[in-house]
């Protein structure tokens, strides 16, 4: 069988539709999957083996420059190799418009969300198949129903398996360094933790013996990151890294201290203790899913002190 997946963006999501990926392989002998997802994302779907090929798209970038002469040979370039192959079903997991027009395009049975749980219900009305699948049910849940109920299959496993080929990363040349991550940087400003916080939280791990890592996306990250590097010796402010990079460094991690972002979500996948921060999104719905993974609610009450001992009752150790 021969299956499209459809997930452009962001991160998190896409990491969190890996488990339905790991369920159709298991339940599908000899599956083969593409996977339509935002230039900027190619990386993620490669970790995982059921997928054959992977095809960026690139419409973040396209709607900036949308008459541009090189923008529409680029657009043309993607509808001939969406529209070259033959597909059994198409699976549109993200539930947008923009999503199931691309899932329509492509030679295939569509399949995705109805209008009810859709999150634009407009979508619904380019697939040839919908299915009703609750949107009250964590993002990962979601698209392994959609995928169940779609290939005709019962899901075997009740415990998510992201499936991650971990040989795919990067090899550490220090694996006895003994360190934590600081995933400070997020796509919004309410879903930040203050800087002084963070100071606090990295002396708190220089008093236990752990070094720090600050990984960064972006000037504004870079910035914070250097500015909180600067309080304490333990503080290392990453290079600018590849996703397959980050994995690397993140699996060598004794722990994690995460923001509501797509770093979180890698975290989790990969099994890694992590202690992700929420306040204005529901991690019920969206936060990170998997072994070893906790969450704490109502950030802004949170000081440094109560990440720390919640770090602490997971575990950690030198």
């Amino acid at each position: 069988m021969r299956i499209l997946i459809v997930k452009l963006s962001s991160m998190g999501d896409i990491i969190s539709t890996l488990p339905a990926v790991t369920d159709a392989k298991v339940a599908i002998a000899g599956i083969s999957c593409d996977w339509v997802v935002e230039e900027n994302f190619v990386e993620i779907p490669s970790w995982h083996p059921a997928i054959n090929s992977v095809i960026p798209i690139a419409l973040r970038r396209w709607r900036k420059n949308l008459f541009n002469l090189a923008t529409m040979r680029e657009m043309q370039v993607f509808w001939k190799k969406i529209k070259a192959e033959q597909y059994d079903y198409i699976l549109d997991v993200q539930g947008l418009l923009k999503s199931a027009i691309v899932s329509r395009i492509a030679r295939g049975i569509s399949c995705g969300f109805n209008a009810v749980n859709a999150r634009e219900p407009i979508a619904a009305h380019f697939y040839q198949n919908n299915f009703n699948i609750f949107k009250g049910l964590h993002a990962v849940e979601r698209s392994r129903q959609l995928f169940a109920a779609a290939l005709g299959y019962k899901i075997a496993e009740e415990k998510p398996n992201y499936g991650i080929m971990k040989e795919k990363f990067y090899k550490k040349d220090n694996i006895t360094e003994k360190y934590l991550v600081f995933i400070h940087g997020t796509s919004r400003s309410n879903k930040c933790w203050q800087e002084e916080k963070w100071v606090e939280l990295a002396r708190l791990a220089k008093i236990a013996g752990f070094k720090v890592k600050l990984p960064w996306g972006n000037n504004l990250e870079f910035t914070r990151a250097n500015n909180i590097a600067a309080t304490s010796d333990n503080v290392e402010v990453l290079p600018k890294s590849t996703l397959t990079e980050m994995g690397a460094i993140l699996l060598g991690a004794r722990g994690v201290v995460a923001l509501d972002t797509g770093l979180s979500h890698l975290s989790a996948a990969l099994s890694v203790p992590a202690v992700s921060l929420y306040g204005p999104t529901n991690p019920k719905l969206a936060g990170t899913y998997g072994e070893n993974q906790t969450h704490l609610i109502n950030m802004e009450n949170l000081n440094a002190k109560d990440v720390w001992q919640k770090m602490m009752s997971m575990g950690l150790s030198l």
